[in-house]
């Protein structure tokens, strides 16, 4: 209990300083406590979900970064490379420590499949429609894989479904409220991060 205190106290310290993050890669101001609170409650559940191993720092940092990659897709359709791109060495570290820590290398090389066939996969998606999947959906997709990897392969098949699912659900909403057409474009982002944050926090 006192280690989900503590992520959460630094999830809300941290995330007032991701709100200079989204205003400047948005242009638009938004009020600091909305990304505070989002990134402390996120951080919370990420300790309780792991406790106090060596793959909790990795999975806080993505918590860290989940908040303002979504709000800032939301915005601008757009994920910033120097919070995608920053994710690979980071994560690559993050989840070589556990496994050098126990000794233990199988999880590791699964997050590495893992992170790169969901890369293959989302590419493969933007090549044969750009339209529907940014690159920057493309980018996340590697890091993201590989943290749902390190789990388990069904923590990745979860992850990775319930984000098209999430994806679909709203936008057959937003069609029959009449707020989108077949065309209209929604940013895939959060929804990846919402998948991911799913299965992560139930498996």
């Amino acid at each position: 209990m006192t280690l989900v205190v503590i992520a959460a106290a630094f999830g809300l310290l941290i995330g007032w300083f991701t709100t200079r993050i989204i205003t400047a890669e948005s242009a638009e101001p938004i009020p600091a406590i909305v990304p505070a609170l989002a990134t402390a409650l996120l951080c919370a559940a990420t300790a309780w979900r792991f406790g106090s191993t060596w793959a909790l720092p990795v999975y806080v940092y993505f918590a860290v970064v989940s908040v303002p990659l979504a709000v800032i897709d939301l915005r601008t359709h757009r994920l910033p490379n120097r919070l995608t791109m920053t994710a690979y060495p980071v994560v690559l570290i993050g989840l070589a420590i556990p496994a050098v820590a126990a000794g233990s290398w199988p999880p590791f090389w699964r997050a590495l499949l893992a992170g790169a066939g969901l890369l293959a996969f989302f590419l493969l998606l933007h090549v044969i429609n750009p339209g529907g999947m940014g690159m920057g959906d493309v980018k996340l997709a590697g890091p993201m894989g590989a943290l749902l990897g390190w789990i388990a392969w069904p923590t990745l098949i979860a992850g990775t479904f319930i984000c098209f699912v999430l994806a679909a659900v709203l936008g057959l909403t937003l069609m029959a409220l009449g707020k989108a057409g077949r065309k209209s474009a929604l940013p895939f982002g959060p929804f990846m991060l919402a998948g991911a944050w799913v299965a992560i926090l139930a498996t």
